[in-house]
């Protein structure tokens, strides 16, 4: 089954290499960012701003849930190309099944809490009165079809694995499409406000992730046999490992960003800004930034089979080569939205609405000071996955804890204490440029070992 593929993965242009396997993804979670921020625009500007903030307070919540579904993809991924680049097929075949038991149970567990367990995650998250009701609606709909997005992220990541990364971007497409027609159809046709977003989310991952199953046991002959289903608990373990490494620092994002609603909300209040101002603000520079790293993520995602299988292979000198052109493509993406966040902050921020001169002002200063260390933001995704691909669990997560966990979130804490609301802003860039530089050393060190 390997030998079809070793072609494409070993020999050849790097750059060719890596524009068949990355640009399938980046475009692919460019069109998940997209649809976040087309409901965002929506609910923001025709139905009001609690509903907004609504969306912006189970964003973290939501945004935890799929990063699970995504590090879940991304462990199975992960051990099929390593797999599959030693050439054995029937360890790939008993992955797959694994994999299977994985998605059903994970993805049912965290259905199962974001439907029954969503109003006492709000009122943890400390939810303002004045949102708790969208917010309870939007992530009872949104969170309660987990299992779904855990099924289309399995099975594309599969897909991905044996060298398939269009079919999955086109099913991304068909849901972007449907979210964004849906949207104005529940939300002004049939007046159901924030329920109108929700299910117009929900429908549109619904179809993907259909589709995707659909197509995989369809047309994709595995050969699996009775034997292969049996759950191995190697396997589980092997997934969860490397899963766990590839989502630890985006579980750590939405838990500093968690730490970060509640430190602007009360140092807010305390400034000129007020409390409101701050939260709003936050929520729509975290869209666009997730659209920047999105770009990122999916650039590294799509670096994973490569390096994944030429590790398994042998063949290091690839895996050096693509990790270098990776970086390049990295600092480059950065680079671009570096200027772009200087530059025209006001009217990033305006394509979400309206508001008082106050509110563009603080939006300014946060996205100047507080993305000011963009340029080097794609390094830190790229070397953690870099480091899961080959089989480095340890070190990817360890990459993935630095930025968030050891450096973020202490300053987060601690600067408000001295310099107010702007210690926040400051935080940002000291955190980015600090983990930066520890992602670098780690890298470098590893590909040292391969020469």
């Amino acid at each position: 089954m390997a030998k079809q593929y070793v072609l494409d993965m070993t020999k050849g242009n790097e750059t060719s290499l890596l524009l068949r396997f990355t640009l399938p993804m980046l475009v692919g979670n460019i069109f998940q960012q997209f649809y976040n921020m087309v409901d965002s625009v929506i609910v923001g500007r025709f139905v009001g701003t609690n509903a907004l903030g609504a969306v912006g307070s189970v964003g973290s919540i939501t945004f935890m849930f799929f990063s699970l579904c995504l590090g879940l993809g991304s462990g199975i991924g992960i051990l099929i190309s390593q797999y599959f680049g030693a050439g054995q097929d029937d360890y790939v075949k008993r992955i797959i099944a694994n994999a299977i038991y994985i998605t059903l149970g994970t993805g049912a567990l965290m259905s199962l809490c974001g439907a029954f367990f969503a109003e006492p995650i709000l009122h943890l998250m400390n939810t303002p009165a004045e949102n708790f009701a969208d917010a309870l609606t939007y992530m009872r709909i949104v969170c309660g079809f987990t299992i779904v997005v855990a099924a289309y992220n399995t099975v594309s990541a599969i897909l991905r694995a044996l060298g398939d990364a269009k079919t999955p971007l086109i099913f991304l497409g068909v849901a972007s499409v449907l979210n964004i027609a849906l949207d104005p159809l529940f939300i002004f046709g049939f007046h159901w406000g924030i329920k109108g977003a929700a299910w117009a989310t929900v429908i549109g991952q619904i179809a993907s992730g259909c589709l995707v199953i659909v197509y995989f046991v369809r047309f994709k002959k595995m050969g699996l046999t009775v034997e292969m289903l049996k759950p191995r608990g190697m396997y589980i373990k092997g997934i969860l490992t490397l899963g766990m490494a590839s989502c630890i620092n985006q579980i750590a994002m939405a838990i500093v960003q968690i730490v970060l609603n509640n430190t602007l909300r009360y140092y807010g209040s305390l400034s000129v800004y007020g409390s409101d101002i701050p939260l709003a603000c936050v929520g729509v520079i975290a869209k666009v930034n997730m659209v920047f790293m999105a770009i990122c993520i999916g650039l590294a995602q799509g670096c994973q089979p490569i390096w994944g299988f030429n590790y398994g292979a042998g063949n290091y000198v690839r895996v050096r080569l693509t990790y270098k052109r990776s970086m390049q493509i990295a600092l480059a993406v950065g680079g671009i939205c570096f200027v772009c966040f200087q530059v025209f902050p006001r009217q990033i921020v305006s394509i979400f609405g309206n508001g008082s001169e106050e509110y563009f002002r603080f939006a300014e200063r946060y996205f100047r000071i507080y993305m000011f260390m963009t340029f080097v933001n794609g390094i830190h995704p790229v070397c953690s996955q870099f480091f899961t691909a080959i089989g480095k669990a340890t070190k990817g997560a360890v990459v993935s804890l630095t930025r968030q966990i050891l450096f973020l979130l202490p300053l987060i804490i601690i600067f408000p204490i001295f310099i107010g609301i702007d210690g926040v802003m400051y935080a940002g860039p000291i955190a980015d440029g600090t983990a930066a530089v520890v992602a670098i050393v780690l890298a470098r060190s590893e590909i040292k070992k391969m020469s």
